[in-house]
């Protein structure tokens, strides 16, 4: 990709304050710079540029980078042309990195332009915006930029591969930033206005970004909320959910984390009340429950301590108020969820004891006690909070307040306790509504998950294994009941003999199962733990419609995971091959057991 002369904007300095209107000299294949206007001061003496003052992106730099980002895309995944590619675009990003970052579409394609880039130009990038730091992160757009390249950290940190090449460029370019130094730089800048990054509808993803990069865990519910995926309904889905990803970061991003976590101790009274900035200290909770968990224990008895410390209500412990408030509870949620038991026990006896059927009708408060349960581990926790809890399951239910009940279910489930007696009460609520069989809820089918999981799952079985073979397809093609099926599948608790007896009356409709996209899964599913012997069953049946099933888009992923052209032209081949793969089966299954 050719490119013109130099820009006109030199590395690691500031846009110019001003400068005459109109395009500057442009060479073949080269983005113009952006128009330009005169910044204003902000009022507190900061030099960034005020917002509606930035440099601006000519229609002509935008259609450079767009085609720029197209060839990339295209071009070969390895060799030195793309090496080649990826150096003169980012040069050129360099030049125009304020302009990009605070333009809807500049900033996005900055964005995936950063995907690519190797660690140095990436540190030229940064180092480019960081002149304009608050007034980037604040910004609408911006704050995308600088979350995308501290997502790139996992994938750049200890690239060694770069070196020579990299010490190379600085001696031609000057020093640029280590990526370690731009990041603790960053959070030395957060730190110095900690409550105004945090408090700042924008600024707080990248505090939150910048957690979770300085404690070397990405958590997927701030990735989602990043990528704008989540409805309202899953915001409130509880954090253990998450699949949380860990990489390796030096010494000094720990030291950094608990100096920048410390922050929130000053204020704390803020990061309780106030909606955005308690995004921060839940984030934060979550990762240094994982990475510094002493510190973590000490934060939440700073929350607790502070809550405890208020006016009392009228019918108990003080901290009930703020278990009933929007913004405080998501919080007590999370500090509930990160507890040691012996801190759970305390804040139970301390604060919920004899309040638990008012939480439970409370519709804020049951969201915290549904984290609260869920945080139960172990049978001296669980004993009392059962006993108070259970004589309510149907009034809760009748308030709609399903998610209670479950996490109770889920409880016994994991402790191993009260088992038996949960299942009389849901069957005995299940027969004073006595209604006919619907369409599976989420949450019916979570609750059916626990139950399929305790120690003697044979009532829930016998009623699965009493559905009809269009009422047992149903379930399976179900986005929620076919989870209920990879219970069955999975649970230790349900035998061999069980399963066959459950899974037998979907013979004669394997086809339907595997043009559907939920079915197709649980039959992958059902031939993955199926003997030869099933399998032969299911391949023949498959077979008998091996047309259909290719020209589906589920149909022939089924169809190629079972080998189906195989079975119908090869059979000794594929039966050699299917032998192979049990035994192997079989082989693993005993390492594990051992």
């Amino acid at each position: 990709m050719g490119l013109g002369p130099g820009s006109p904007h030199k590395q690691g300095r500031r846009f110019p304050a001003g400068g005459k209107r109109g395009r500057g000299a442009k060479g073949p294949g080269r983005p113009p710079p952006g128009r330009q206007r005169h910044p204003c001061p902000p009022p507190d003496g900061r030099s960034e540029p005020a917002p509606d003052a930035h440099p601006h992106l000519s229609p002509e730099a935008l259609g450079y980078f767009r085609r720029a980002l197209s060839a990339l895309k295209e071009a070969p995944e390895t060799g030195e042309e793309r090496g080649l590619m990826v150096h003169n675009v980012l040069k050129e990003v360099e030049a125009q990195a304020l302009a990009l970052a605070t333009n809807r579409t500049g900033s996005e394609m900055l964005q995936e332009l950063l995907g690519f880039s190797p660690r140095k130009p990436l540190c030229r990038v940064w180092a480019a915006l960081h002149s304009s730091l608050r007034f980037v992160a604040c910004h609408r757009c911006g704050v995308h930029v600088l979350q995308s390249a501290l997502l790139q950290l996992p994938r750049l940190l200890g690239s060694p591969a770069e070196e020579e090449e990299e010490e190379e460029e600085d001696g031609k370019d000057g020093h640029v930033e280590t990526l370690e130094e731009l990041v603790l730089g960053l959070a030395a800048e957060v730190c110095d206005d900690f409550l105004f990054y945090c408090g700042d509808t924008h600024g707080s993803f990248v505090v939150r970004t910048l957690l979770q990069v300085l404690g070397g865990t990405l958590l997927e519910s701030e990735r989602a909320r990043h990528r704008g995926s989540q409805s309202p309904e899953a915001q409130r889905a509880p954090s253990r959910e998450c699949k949380p990803t860990d990489f390796e970061v030096p010494e000094t991003f720990l030291n950094c984390l608990q100096n920048l976590s410390s922050c929130f101790l000053k204020d704390i009274a803020v990061f309780i009340t106030d909606k955005i900035s308690s995004f921060c200290l839940q984030v934060a909770l979550q990762i240094l429950h994982r990475k510094l968990p002493q510190f973590c224990a000490h934060l939440c008895n700073a929350v607790i301590g502070y809550l405890s410390s208020r006016n009392s209500s009228a019918d108990g412990s003080p901290l009930l108020l703020f278990l009933r408030d929007q913004t405080s509870s998501r919080l007590l949620e999370q500090v509930l969820l990160v507890s040691e038991p012996p801190r759970l026990q305390s804040f139970f006896e301390d604060h919920l004891q004899g309040q638990l059927q008012a939480l439970a009708a409370h519709s804020i408060a049951n969201f915290p006690l549904q984290r609260f349960l869920d945080a139960v581990a172990t049978p001296e926790l669980l004993s009392p909070v059962f006993e108070e809890l259970s004589p309510a399951l149907e009034a809760v239910l009748a308030q709609g307040h399903p998610g209670v009940v479950i996490a109770l279910v889920g409880a016994c489930r994991r402790v191993g306790t009260h088992q038996a007696q949960v299942l009389q009460l849901l069957l005995e609520v299940e027969r004073a509504t006595a209604r006919d069989l619907g369409e599976v809820t989420v949450l019916g089918s979570l609750l059916l998950q626990h139950l399929l999981h305790f120690s003697s799952p044979c009532l829930i079985l016998r009623g699965l294994s009493a559905l009809t073979g269009p009422q047992l397809l149903a379930l399976a093609q179900s986005p929620a009941g076919s989870h209920v099926l990879d219970a069955v599948l999975t649970s230790p608790s349900v035998t061999r003999k069980q399963r066959r007896r459950v899974l037998k009356t979907l013979k004669g409709h394997y086809v339907t199962l595997a043009c559907s996209r939920h079915g197709s899964r649980v039959l992958d599913a059902i031939w993955s733990g199926a003997a030869l012997g099933a399998r032969k069953e299911i391949a023949a049946e498959l077979g008998e419609q091996n047309q259909e099933l290719i020209r589906d888009p589920f149909g022939h992923h089924v169809a190629r995971n079972v080998a189906l052209t195989t079975f119908l032209k090869r059979r000794e081949a594929w039966e050699q091959e299917q032998g192979a793969v049990a035994k192997r089966r079989r082989a693993l299954n005993s390492i594990l057991e051992d």
